[in-house]
């Protein structure tokens, strides 16, 4: 009888392990949709954040962006309103930027209700972006924008590519966080009301 003592509670102590061991494999319901997206996640490519805190969404309700671009030109977003806006940051050393380059290249000859404008993230001189841009050519305007002074009503990248969409009315659409197709653009816009995908 006393034999049998110890054999009972091993089987008890081995089911209370298993148990546990099962509860433990189960996935907390949830925990990855409230995680925040990050440069990873999204197969952007994470940026040096500066010293002091990065600038986050400004509650300015149309954002506004004035700043000349590498051929000389003045490029202002409020003189867009009526049309779709992408704005997309991006730099020369960006991998997944450039591949995006030549299809939003394409979207914005393609349809005339969207427009491009890439603002170069980085330290480059508009000499240099010139030199760039004959091997990596666009039919978007191109800005290079001061990393230490960006521009006020965007928020500083976490990651490249980042890019904003505009509706007609100078209010943000939507943001995307990595790189991103002329299919997510005009799936963005048929979602805020926009044409759907293939209408201009």
């Amino acid at each position: 009888m006393s034999s049998r003592v110890p054999t009972v509670s091993l089987l008890v102590v081995a089911l209370a392990a298993a148990m546990l061991l099962a509860a433990c494999k189960q996935k907390p319901a949830d925990t990855d949709l409230a995680a925040p997206q990050t440069p990873a996640d999204t197969g952007a490519l994470t940026l040096p954040q500066p010293a002091e805190q990065p600038r986050t969404e400004s509650d300015v309700d149309v954002p506004k962006l004035t700043i000349a671009t590498v051929d000389g030109q003045q490029y202002d977003l409020a003189a867009r309103r009526g049309k779709w806006v992408v704005v997309n940051f991006w730099a020369t050393w960006c991998k997944p930027c450039l591949k995006e380059m030549p299809e939003l290249s394409a979207l914005d000859a393609m349809r005339e209700h969207i427009e491009v404008v890439g603002l170069a993230y980085e330290d480059i001189t508009p000499d240099d972006m010139k030199v760039f841009l004959k091997l990596h050519p666009v039919v978007y305007p191109i800005a290079v924008v001061d990393t230490f002074n960006p521009p006020a009503d965007f928020a500083t990248p976490r990651g490249l590519p980042m890019t904003y969409l505009i509706a007609p009315d100078g209010k943000v659409a939507d943001k995307f966080l990595g790189p991103i197709t002329a299919k997510d653009i005009e799936a963005a816009i048929t979602k805020a009301g926009g044409p759907k995908a293939g209408q201009s």
